[in-house]
C-alpha cells in the first residue's frame, strides 16, 4: 500500500480546523503535525489550498446485488461512492432473495471481499417469520450493522407487521434496529382516496398518499416500542416536521438509545421540484413540501437529527419512465452526496465541521464502527481531499452509477 505525506492542508475533524502534515503509513494515519520530514517511501502531496476530513460513512444504501443487477452491483456503486468521498457503507437486505438468512448475508460480504473499493457491512433483514434467524446476528454484533425493519410497504414481501414479530426482535436483539417508518393502513387508505378520484394519478400524488401522518404514526409505534424493550433504534429518513417533535437534542449521541437519520434528497428538494424531476424524485418517504425541508435543516443544525445518509437506491431510466404507480422509488446519490452538502457549506447553509460531523463522526459513533470516521493517529486512513475552490459538473461521462443517470445531471458543484 502506498504511503502519502500531505503537507500543510485544512484538516477538519472532531470540531476543529487547523493547518497540519498527515503522514499515511500502510493505511494508517501514522502522523499528523507540523513540518513532518521523513524518508524517501511516500508520495508528496502539496496540501495548500486543500481541505482533508475523514471520508463518508453512508449508513443506508441499496447496491442491488444479488438478484437486482440490472439496476446496480456491489461493484459499480461502491466504486460510485468512492469517487464521491464515500469510504464506508451499509447495504440494505431488500434484494433478491432478501437478506433474511446468516447464509445470504454471508454471500454479500463474499461478493463485496471481491470486488469493493470501501469499506461495507450488511443488514440482516427482518420478515414476520424469521425472527429466530434475524436473531441469530447477536452472535456476529461486532461484525454486522444490525436489524434492517421496513415498518412499510415499500418492499413488499419483507414488510413487518406483525406485533408479536415486532415484540420479540425489539425484545431480544443486541444490536441497533434500523427502521423504514411509515403506516401501512394510512397509505392505502389514502391511496384508495386518490384512486377514487383519479385513476390514473400522477408524481404529484406522491406527497399525498405517502403523507404525513404515515410517517408519523410508523415513527411514533416504534419509538413506543423501542423505549418499552429499551431497544437501541435507528429511524431512518426522517421527512417531516412533526416527526422531529419525537427526536432529543438534549443529550450527546453517545448516550441516545433513539436516534434519526435525515438524507440529502429531503434536504434539498420539495414537492415543487416534481415538477422538473417528476419520477427522478420519486422516492419513499416522499419529499414533501418545503416547510418540512426547513424544519429538517433547522433540526439538522440543532442535532435533533443525528445523521446525513443518501438512501442511494437505482433503478434503471426505463423503470423510472414508466406510469407513476409502475415506476419505482429511489434516487441513485451515493457519487454526489458529499459534493452537495459542501455546496450547501459555500452557500453559508451549513458549517464544514458540522457536515463532517453528520456525515463522518457521527455513524462512527451510532454504529460504533472502530478506527474509522475520525482523523486520529492510528486510525485507518479513509480520507478525502476537497479543493473547495474547483467546480465539478455531473455529465453521463462522470457518472458511475451502473443506471447511469442522476437528477444533478448538468448540475455543477
Amino acid at each position: 500500500m502506498k504511503n502519502y505525506l500531505l503537507k500543510q492542508v485544512l484538516v477538519v475533524n472532531e470540531g476543529k480546523e487547523f493547518i497540519a502534515d498527515v503522514y499515511l503509513r500502510n493505511g494508517r494515519i501514522e502522523r499528523m503535525g507540523s513540518d513532518i520530514t521523513i524518508g524517501q517511501d511516500h508520495e508528496e502531496i502539496v496540501g495548500e489550498g486543500l481541505v482533508l476530513m475523514p471520508g463518508v460513512i453512508d449508513d443506508q444504501v441499496h447496491f442491488r446485488e444479488p438478484g437486482l443487477t440490472h439496476k446496480a452491483e456491489i461493484a459499480t456503486e461502491s466504486r460510485a461512492a468512492v469517487a464521491g468521498g464515500t469510504t464506508s457503507f451499509m447495504e440494505m437486505p431488500n434484494v433478491k432473495p432478501p437478506t433474511l438468512t446468516m447464509e445470504l448475508l454471508e454471500k454479500k460480504f463474499d461478493i463485496a471481499h471481491q470486488c469493493s473499493p470501501a469499506n461495507y457491512s450488511f443488514f440482516m433483514g427482518v420478515s414476520n417469520d424469521n425472527a429466530e434467524e434475524a436473531l441469530k446476528i447477536n452472535e456476529r454484533k461486532n461484525e454486522i450493522c444490525g436489524l434492517k425493519i421496513f415498518m412499510g410497504s415499500s418492499t413488499g414481501n419483507m414488510l413487518v407487521d406483525n406485533y408479536i414479530t415486532l415484540e420479540k426482535i425489539f425484545g431480544e436483539s443486541e444490536v441497533l434496529i434500523a427502521t423504514h417508518c411509515e403506516r401501512e393502513g394510512i397509505i392505502k387508505s389514502n391511496l384508495d382516496k386518490v384512486l377514487a378520484d383519479n385513476p390514473k394519478p400522477d408524481i404529484q400524488s406522491h406527497p399525498i398518499i405517502r403523507d404525513v401522518e404515515a410517517c408519523y404514526a410508523s415513527s411514533f409505534g416504534a419509538i413506543q416500542l423501542a423505549q418499552k424493550k429499551n431497544t437501541r433504534l435507528h429511524i431512518l429518513h426522517i421527512s417531516t416536521a412533526k416527526e422531529l417533535e419525537l427526536f432529543s437534542n438534549m443529550m450527546p449521541l453517545s448516550e441516545k438509545r433513539i436516534t434519526a437519520e435525515v438524507c440529502v434528497h429531503h434536504l434539498h428538494f420539495t414537492a415543487d421540484d416534481y415538477a422538473k424531476y417528476g419520477h427522478q424524485i420519486k422516492c419513499n418517504p416522499a419529499i414533501k413540501d418545503a416547510s418540512h425541508r426547513d424544519a429538517l435543516w433547522k433540526a439538522l443544525k440543532n442535532d435533533t437529527l443525528d445523521i446525513i445518509a443518501t438512501d442511494h437506491a437505482p433503478h434503471t431510466w426505463e423503470e423510472k419512465n414508466q406510469d407513476y404507480l409502475q415506476a419505482p422509488s429511489g434516487v441513485p446519490l451515493v457519487q454526489h452526496s458529499l459534493l452537495l452538502m459542501l455546496d450547501y457549506v459555500r452557500q453559508g447553509k451549513i458549517g464544514l465541521a458540522k457536515v463532517v460531523e453528520k456525515m463522518c463522526h457521527a455513524p462512527a459513533e451510532c454504529f460504533q464502527i472502530k478506527e474509522r470516521g475520525y482523523i486520529r493517529e492510528g486510525y485507518h486512513a479513509d480520507l478525502v481531499l476537497v479543493n473547495l475552490k474547483k467546480k465539478t459538473s455531473v455529465t453521463k461521462d462522470n457518472i458511475l452509477y451502473k443506471c447511469n443517470w442522476s437528477p444533478f445531471e448538468g448540475h455543477d458543484f
